[in-house]
């Protein structure tokens, strides 16, 4: 039964119509986390009228989570996050059923709380959890939709819809852990996690509608600093093996180095600061403090910055040699040197990564390539004489 009234502006759209709202209340979507991508997820997706909305969290809601998590009030503190967010998602509509999950996902659980829903969204803020997710996914034929939020940047994407591409396709490998700061320690715009929770819940909705075309193959970049979006396009790498079981999604969460918040500085052991390109080559991860006491040595690598033409105008590196955006690798080739290291640096060394991976895939020697973790805010807070502005 569709209630007319409440989706009346649906219902006088093309693409969704009486059947398109049958269809979502239908529907099932279980989102992972009641944070800060949840929050806005849930509450659009409430609204939107899907009829059955599944919560997995285990925290309990904190003073300083309302800065971005908008589905939870101050009078909610203490609350089980999932209890808060299923009260104000059935205050919304009290006709949407609302399943929540007082737990944390794990190997243990996950193939359990998958079966019967139509997409997963994530909301989760590790990575373990991440590829936790998209092997899971892969076993059970679910699409899931992607989202990352980190200070000014957020990424979204579509994995495993219609057999398209996985995670593990785009990222084959996660970075060290030591490399991978927390939300805590990074810190985030508040209002940033509820723009890519809001695309996520667009994604989500067209592949319940069945509205082409979706993010399945791209990879969606937003700059809430520059107020730029870039898209970056993948595909399934043919010579990966296929997920049979979780192990080692098992094995990264059970991971002693996953549980702790890095904050020394420390670049981690160099035989585990390599990152796998999906065919077979490997780049190089580097922190800002390992590049200046290697460069103090006599280490001389040609420098990448692969921000956007904005960005670089705004503030650069006094020895770049070298701008081209992420997203124009092939352009750029041609004025690459042949041999020696190659240092590639962004923002923050989330698109210098993807930039990496393009590369490779362009021929450049994978060991040559070093993804500078912290990118140019790494550089403005270790060597701020070399910032030119």
């Amino acid at each position: 039964m569709v209630d007319a009234a409440r989706h009346a502006r649906h219902l006088s759209l093309p693409d969704v119509g009486i059947e398109g709202q049958r269809r979502l209340g239908q529907s099932s979507v279980l989102i992972i986390g009641a944070g800060g991508l949840g929050s806005p997820a849930a509450l659009y997706l409430a609204a939107a009228g899907v009829g059955r909305i599944g919560l997995i969290d285990n925290d309990a809601v904190e003073l300083s989570n309302l800065q971005r998590q908008v589905i939870h009030a101050t009078s909610d503190v203490g609350t089980p996050k999932v209890h808060s967010a299923k009260a104000a998602l059935n205050a919304i509509d009290p006709n949407v059923a609302v399943e929540v999950f007082h737990e944390r996902l794990n190997p243990t659980n996950i193939l359990e709380r998958f079966e019967g829903w139509d997409v997963i969204i994530d909301g989760t803020d590790n990575l373990p959890t991440r590829y936790l997710v998209d092997d899971a996914c892969s076993l059970l034929g679910l699409p899931w939709v992607y989202g990352s939020v980190f200070r000014f940047e957020g990424q979204v994407s579509l994995f495993n819809f219609q057999n398209g591409p996985c995670y593990r396709d785009l990222f084959p490998e996660a970075p060290p852990a030591a490399a991978v700061p927390s939300c805590a320690e990074a810190g985030v715009l508040g209002v940033l996690p509820g723009l890519i929770g809001v695309l996520q819940a667009t994604e989500a909705l067209k592949v319940l509608l069945g509205m082409p075309p979706s993010l399945s193959g791209t990879l969606l970049l937003y700059d809430a600093k520059t107020m730029d979006f870039d898209k970056l396009s993948f595909a399934a790498d043919p010579t990966r093996m296929p997920v049979s079981d979780l192990s080692e999604a098992a094995a990264m969460l059970s991971d002693d180095d996953w549980c702790l918040v890095p904050s020394d500085g420390k670049a981690a052991p160099e035989e585990q600061k390599s990152v796998e390109d999906g065919q077979g080559g490997m780049f190089h991860h580097i922190s800002m403090t390992e590049f200046l006491q290697r460069r103090g040595e006599g280490w001389a690598p040609f420098i990448f910055d692969v921000r956007s033409a904005a960005e670089h105008a705004e503030v650069s590196v006094s020895t770049c040699n070298l701008h081209a955006p992420h997203t124009e690798m092939v352009s750029a080739l041609p004025s690459l040197p042949e041999e020696g290291d190659i240092v590639i640096h962004c923002k923050s060394g989330m698109r210098s990564q993807l930039a990496a991976i393009e590369l490779i895939k362009l021929g450049v020697a994978a060991d040559r390539l070093y993804n500078l973790d912290g990118g140019i805010l790494g550089w403005m807070a270790a060597a701020p004489d070399e910032i030119v502005r």
